[in-house]
């Protein structure tokens, strides 16, 4: 079965949908996206994720080519189209197509949207979320507006990579004071001896994650008290649990940190909990 893109308000196939090489995404990172969760069948968190889309918008000064009614209709077609049942989403729109200059192009310079869609089938995802996973922590190097989910990317995927070679699953990043902000394309948390889960408080240092925004009111929903507030690359050495949240990989649990055993190296026991409650209440629609 072919898959299907959108591209700039045409349903193309993949070998068809392409874009001109003076696109300011490809030219400058200079766009946003969203991953956007399909879980039997239904969208997961979609009003979530649009809101921090239309967020980032505005952060950008950058217009959306289509209004919000016209976008959820293309994400459903492309969601028909492709058969994704259990998969992912990608939406990404750039500044649009304009000779390269640092400088915004001019108002009439239409936004580039891209949709695409595909069916979750490696068993990957499945085993992290069984055995867990593990991470080491990285200097946090990239550009101070990690509030926006900007597409450049360059130092998440060299941080990200330099895990993978170390034969990690991911980089919790680290600030000059030395507490963890983030994950290269996750949020980082830990859990106390006392049982409470603690997660850094939003910032310009952080993405605002959709899924870590549900998970809290999951935690206010069981009464686990949850504290927002750095940790340090010790403290999550040392905690009792660990565990790692995104679209992709919903509350995974995180059994070791720089080689450190988190625990007793299995998932813990507040981990599981949330992870049986998210998936039971995760907002699907």
């Amino acid at each position: 079965m072919p898959r299907i893109a959108y591209v700039n308000g045409r349903y193309l196939r993949y070998p068809n949908a392409t874009l001109s090489i003076d696109d300011r995404g490809l030219q400058f990172g200079d766009s946003v996206y969203e991953v956007i969760a399909v879980r039997h069948d239904r969208f997961v968190e979609l009003d979530d994720h649009l809101a921090r889309l239309w967020r980032s918008l505005e952060a950008l000064r950058m217009a959306s080519p289509v209004s919000e009614p016209a976008l959820r209709i293309v994400l459903r077609e492309i969601k028909r189209r492709n058969h994704v049942q259990d998969g992912l989403l990608y939406l990404q729109i750039t500044r649009g197509i304009a000779p390269r200059n640092h400088k915004f192009p001019d108002r009439t310079v239409r936004s580039t949207l891209i949709v695409t869609g595909a069916q979750r089938t490696s068993t990957d995802q499945l085993m992290a979320l069984r055995e867990g996973v593990t991470v080491v922590t990285l200097e946090d190097a990239r550009w101070r507006h990690c509030d926006i989910k900007s597409t450049n990317l360059l130092p998440n995927v060299l941080a990200k990579q330099t895990a993978i070679d170390a034969g990690a699953r991911e980089a919790w990043l680290v600030d000059e004071e030395g507490f963890i902000t983030e994950g290269t394309s996750s949020t980082a948390w830990i859990v106390l001896e006392n049982g409470h889960v603690v997660t850094r408080p939003l910032s310009t240092r952080i993405l605002p994650g959709v899924t870590r925004l549900n998970l809290l009111a999951v935690l206010k929903q069981m009464q686990i008290e949850c504290v927002e507030r750095p940790f340090t690359v010790q403290e999550a050495e040392f905690a009792k649990e660990a565990f790692l949240t995104s679209a992709n990989n919903p509350v995974t649990p995180v059994v070791t940190i720089n080689g450190v055993v988190i625990g007793d190296g299995t998932p813990g026991q507040v981990t599981r909990l949330l992870q049986s409650a998210y998936q039971t209440g995760n907002g699907a629609s």
